[in-house]
């Protein structure tokens, strides 16, 4: 009786040892199966970050220099802080990239959206990157006409089309249901730069845009006007993969450093420091000089940028901002010719005759490569050459004294976007009375380097028409 109580009380322990080792076992199991890894571990082990980006001027387009854009730069430079490759698909529409978005393999879409209540019950957004404002842009014909709108309710009977699935839809939609009379065509064809070239071309009379928008497409579109602000501020950020914490919280973090170290403020300097300088007639005279005047003398600007590794563009919009292309042109200081040289700069550069446009280019770019060989080392990229121009403007010294104040004022004296506070500075006596090499019109530089910057923007637009649809519209991913 013993054993065989015995050996039903060791059966029964066996038994419950496996039923208690089986049960651990498959409760610890699904812990493990469900520990994937997170979206941003596998971008670092991939090496690539998945990105959808609108193809415009204020985004990402394939310029004269490659691949630019200001939320491609900013893009890129996160990649870079995870030290991987930046994979890009192109959308041209903000329908189009919200329909790309939900590729699986996407991690990250940039298309100008706005974090409005309705769109964050949508998508799910990462950090803020830039503060706009909506706005309605019309024909700026219509200026002197009583048809030119001043708020919502000049907008009934005008012909007005904006993007599907945008903001700014969300924005008419609201004001129909509040009972405003607005005809609004919604379209899924253009983008809001096609849409506003339609109204630079009177082929409608109003759009919706982003105050940023607006702002860089005012210079390729001097037709078009701001009418009125029709939303209050509101914060532009990406949007991120469902479920992907961990890459919100590396973004926040990255941001918050690029903010703190002055790299955000230099970026959207770079891309729109010149905005500010905006002027229509000139404009339109600058568009029309491009066909009347430039063809003379692009042949010698390439033949410079090819012989001084200098963007030919770049040297095309120096000479404009100092003769308008006149080879002719002389001031009242006696600086003469297409680059506007003086006598000494001249002798010193062996420059004969300075209105002979193959001598004045090829000689105002040779200056401009000396500016550049002055330009201390610690200031690196599209620095030195702002640098240079400024050099070029107000002379190597006086930029020196610019420099040694800025570091005085505990700013970056290698930053342009510091530079150009303090070089107005140059002509107050409290600060230029302790300088080397004293008293300046800190103020012309400034505007001059911002001036050239905006002309060789417009130029290369003019000049690539087509540049904001040169990738093919397929949407093909290309790597970077």
């Amino acid at each position: 009786m013993n054993k065989t109580t015995n050996g039903f009380s060791l059966v029964l322990f066996a038994l419950s040892f496996f039923v208690f080792g089986w049960l651990s076992h498959t409760a610890y199991m699904p812990i493990h199966e469900i520990q994937n890894p997170s979206i941003l571990e596998k971008i670092k082990k991939d090496k690539v970050l998945n990105v959808v980006l609108l193809n415009s001027p204020s985004t990402y387009y394939i310029g004269t220099d490659g691949e630019q854009g200001f939320e491609y730069d900013l893009l890129k430079a996160y990649a870079d802080y995870l030290g991987v490759a930046l994979k890009i698909t192109v959308a041209h529409t903000t329908k189009e990239a919200i329909e790309l978005s939900k590729n699986p393999d996407i991690h990250i879409t940039s298309a100008g959206l706005a974090k409005t209540q309705l769109q964050e019950d949508r998508f799910n957004f990462g950090p803020s990157y830039h503060e706009v404002q909506q706005q309605v842009i019309c024909y700026r014909g219509m200026l002197n006409t009583k048809n030119f709108p001043n708020d919502v309710e000049a907008l009934a009977g005008l012909r007005i089309m904006i993007g599907e699935e945008t903001s700014y839809s969300e924005t008419i939609q609201t004001l129909q249901n509040e009972g405003y009379d607005l005809n609004v065509t919604l379209t899924s064809e253009y983008s809001t730069e096609e849409l506003l070239q339609k109204v630079s071309n009177n082929e409608i009379d109003c759009t919706i845009a982003n105050s940023n928008i607006y702002s860089i497409n005012l210079r390729y579109f001097p037709e078009i006007a701001m009418a009125f602000t029709i939303s209050g501020r509101e914060q532009l950020a990406w949007v991120l993969a469902p479920d992907s914490k961990g890459l919100e919280a590396s973004m926040y973090a990255w941001l918050n450093g690029f903010n703190q170290s002055g790299a955000m403020a230099a970026l959207k300097d770079h891309h729109s420091g010149y905005i500010m300088f905006f002027d229509y007639y000139n404009t339109k005279m600058f568009y029309n000089r491009i066909k009347t005047r430039l063809p003379r003398f692009q042949e010698l600007f390439s033949k410079a940028s090819n012989d001084y590794s200098i963007a030919w563009t770049l040297l095309a919009a120096i000479a404009y901002q100092e003769s308008h292309w006149n080879p002719n042109a002389k001031s009242f200081t006696g600086v003469r010719g297409l680059m506007m040289l003086t006598n000494n700069t001249a002798k010193m550069l062996g420059v004969e005759d300075r209105v002979d446009p193959a001598q004045s280019i090829d000689g105002g770019t040779r200056h401009i490569v000396e500016m550049l060989k002055l330009v201390p080392p610690e200031v690196q990229g599209e620095n030195r050459l702002k640098f240079a121009l400024a050099a070029y403007n107000v002379g190597m010294a006086h930029l020196q004294d610019a420099m040694d104040l800025a570091k005085k004022l505990n700013k970056n004296e290698n930053e342009w976007s510091d530079l150009k506070t303090v070089l107005p500075l140059l002509a107050q006596k409290k600060y230029y009375k302790d300088l080397k090499y004293g008293y300046a019109r800190g103020e012309e530089p400034v505007k001059y380097v911002e001036s050239v910057y905006n002309y060789k923007d417009i130029l290369e637009n003019a000049l690539s028409e087509s540049s904001r649809v040169t990738i093919s519209t397929d949407t093909q991913a290309l790597t970077k």
